[in-house]
């Protein structure tokens, strides 16, 4: 049934674009010149939309249509990374806004000085795999140091890694409470009333495959539990993809070493601004404009460089 209400819902959307272009094309035959300004913001919307449709058709996969799990894991750079790792959670989470997806942190840990060491989110939306799974890899940031006092250039490192969330009715996971091990303990974090005098954080280790996983974002130790086996079930259906598809670039890709050499874009702050994507040579001048979420350019170059 959700297949089905998938399919429907992307079937009128073509529908409706050709109900738009029908509608264009009878007002321009009756040639009249003081509907021009009318009909070309028509017709400039419907290439718009024309261009969206076009790049959903590049996301085929079977999992490209459903909601991701993106992590974002500090690498080479110290206290510059986790601030850098901190800049890539708000890009994504902006990014995301942009395209109406709905965003959940999962489970966060801060840096000592600033930033994050990790930090867990689920996005939910259409396609919300599909489109993420570019940003697989290692990011790189060059930029004048704000931790440095002799203000030099720093160089910092952050690993992305991006997963199709598993439905619970997924043949390809299944989980035998037997097999879990689960641990209950109190969130760390700020201070003072922040702290959680109840122990409501949990961590999940799964014992035949080693994986473990942990949220404490939430207050409900319940919430924690649940937000946690998504997290479990994601990565389950990664290992099952693994073993199932030798060459695992369809889910995954090849790990990679946050550090220098491996990285997938470079976002240069100083001495000039530009942010290029290695594997399209796609770039963009603004570097800023892509840190406030405007990855599209980027997104749509991998896809097509991929197909």
């Amino acid at each position: 049934m959700k297949n089905l209400a998938d399919l429907r819902g992307e079937i009128e959307q073509w529908r409706k674009l050709e109900t738009k272009i029908n509608d264009t094309l009878e007002l321009a035959q009756l040639e009249d010149s003081s509907l021009q300004e009318e009909l070309d913001k028509e017709t400039t919307l419907i290439q718009d939309e024309l261009k969206k449709l076009e790049l959903s058709t590049l996301l085929s996969g079977k999992y490209d249509r459903g909601n991701a799990l993106l992590t974002i894991n500090t690498g080479e750079g110290g206290t510059d990374a986790q601030d850098w790792a901190a800049m890539l959670e708000r890009m994504y989470i902006r990014w995301a806004e942009r395209r109406g997806f709905a965003t959940e942190i999962l489970d966060s840990t801060e840096g000592e000085e600033a930033g994050i060491k990790t930090v867990s989110i689920a996005v939910n939306g259409p396609y919300a795999y599909g489109y993420l799974r570019a940003e697989k890899g290692v990011h790189r940031l060059v930029r004048l140091s704000p931790f440095d006092s002799a203000h030099r250039r720093h160089t910092s490192f952050a690993q992305v890694e991006v997963l199709p969330e598993a439905a619970q009715e997924d043949p390809m996971v299944v989980i035998n409470p037997d097999d879990l091990k689960v641990d209950i303990y109190k969130s760390s974090g700020a201070g003072g009333q922040n702290v959680q005098k109840n122990a409501t954080a949990i961590r999940i280790t799964h014992i035949p495959t080693g994986i473990t996983v942990s949220c404490q974002n939430e207050r409900s130790q319940m919430q924690n539990r649940e937000n946690a086996m998504r997290v479990l079930r994601s990565r389950l259906l990664d290992l099952a993809q693994q073993a199932q598809d030798k060459h695992l670039a369809d889910l995954r890709g090849v790990y990679q070493k946050a550090e220098w050499g491996s990285q997938i874009r470079s976002y240069v702050l100083h001495p000039y601004q530009m942010v290029k994507d290695h594997r399209t040579e796609f770039e963009a001048g603004n570097s800023q404009a892509v840190l406030d979420g405007d990855l599209d350019g980027f997104i749509e170059a991998f896809l097509r460089h991929k197909e």
